[in-house]
């Protein structure tokens, strides 16, 4: 029992707060209910859920197989594969159309299959998969996952009942992570549980996993701790950024200003154009000099989306505001 007891004290935040039932579930109350009235009329359909990751995708169909099958039925009944396992055609065709086409006897009900991160799997697995969804309906039931809709053959989306998962709201966030807070006996800031939400952009899983870094470097959980334990810009940081680039009297300067503020704290551009653009949109600047800065830095961050280097980057993030200013001065 004492061992059991340390391996669940071990064991990520993540999997260690995974509700167990559809009930514990904090969100997509529509989503949920309707799923509620599938398993209770026993009419479930093939599934296909999709959408950002850390919104309860996985969770979701989990609690729905423990509540369709006892922990005794649960291993021969659910057959749960994901983008670590070879998804190929080989493996459609051999281990997932074995299990489809076999029988339970002590199981009057039908198996549940799930595949999740669907969408990395081939456009051929995936159309020898619609024939399997097709052929044994009677026996077994299909729940999809993918993050991107658009990744899954119109094939598979027409035999299934699509529910999309959206990011969750702070307020779905809160209760939850303040029941975690407590149960864990962290000491966390207001500040930083808003950096923890701020940062996660709707994903629980990263919300935990940051908490749970962020307690085990620090003392206390607050927002300068949460932001250096992902390695984001502080608030400061970016303040003295916006700072040298409104005022540096040399472009030199101010390059070589960002360049040593990225090597010292190991930030990425690409966060602090991001964290930049809400600074800029609160200065005092003509309409049209705010709309050029501004599309400037979409050029910057679609580049070093698309790969291109971080040195040159910087040198066109600099440039972008040494015009903006030469622009005010011309206006007024």
């Amino acid at each position: 029992m004492s061992e059991n007891n340390g391996t669940v004290a071990r064991m990520p935040w993540v999997e260690k707060y995974r509700p167990n039932c559809l009930d514990d579930l904090i969100s997509h109350e529509e989503i949920i209910a309707t799923i509620n009235r599938f398993i209770n009329q026993k009419q479930l359909p093939h599934l296909l859920f999709y959408g950002p990751p850390g919104t309860g995708k996985t969770s979701t169909i989990l609690a729905c197989a423990r509540q369709l099958y006892s922990a005794a039925h649960f291993k021969s009944m659910v057959l749960e594969l994901n983008a670590s396992d070879d998804r190929g055609i080989g493996i459609v065709r051999g281990q997932i159309l074995n299990f489809a086409s076999t029988r339970t006897i002590f199981c009057g009900t039908f198996k549940l299959i799930i595949l999740d991160e669907a969408d990395a799997m081939t456009n051929d697995a995936q159309n020898a998969l619609r024939r399997i969804i097709e052929k044994y309906t009677e026996n077994v039931r299909f729940c999809i996952i993918c993050n991107y809709l658009s990744k899954i053959i119109p094939a598979l989306q027409s035999r299934c009942t699509r529910f999309r998962f959206a990011p969750l709201s702070p307020e779905q966030m809160l209760p939850r992570l303040n029941k975690i807070i407590q149960e864990e006996d962290v000491r966390v800031t207001e500040d930083g549980k808003n950096a923890l939400v701020t940062l996660s952009k709707g994903d629980m899983r990263k919300v935990l996993n940051v908490l749970q870094s962020t307690s085990m470097a620090f003392d206390v959980v607050n927002e300068d701790n949460v932001y250096m334990c992902v390695g984001y810009p502080l608030r400061s940081d970016i303040e003295h950024m916006l700072q040298t680039l409104l005022s540096a009297a040399t472009f030199e300067a101010a390059f070589d200003t960002i360049e040593e503020a990225k090597s010292k704290r190991g930030l990425a551009l690409e966060d602090i154009v991001t964290e930049l653009h809400l600074f800029i949109m609160r200065l005092e600047l003509p309409m049209s000099v705010m709309n050029k800065l501004i599309v400037k830095l979409a050029k910057v961050e679609e580049r070093l989306s698309k790969g291109c280097s971080e040195v040159a980057q910087t040198a066109a993030l600099v440039s972008a505001f040494f015009i903006s200013r030469d622009l005010v001065s011309f206006e007024s």
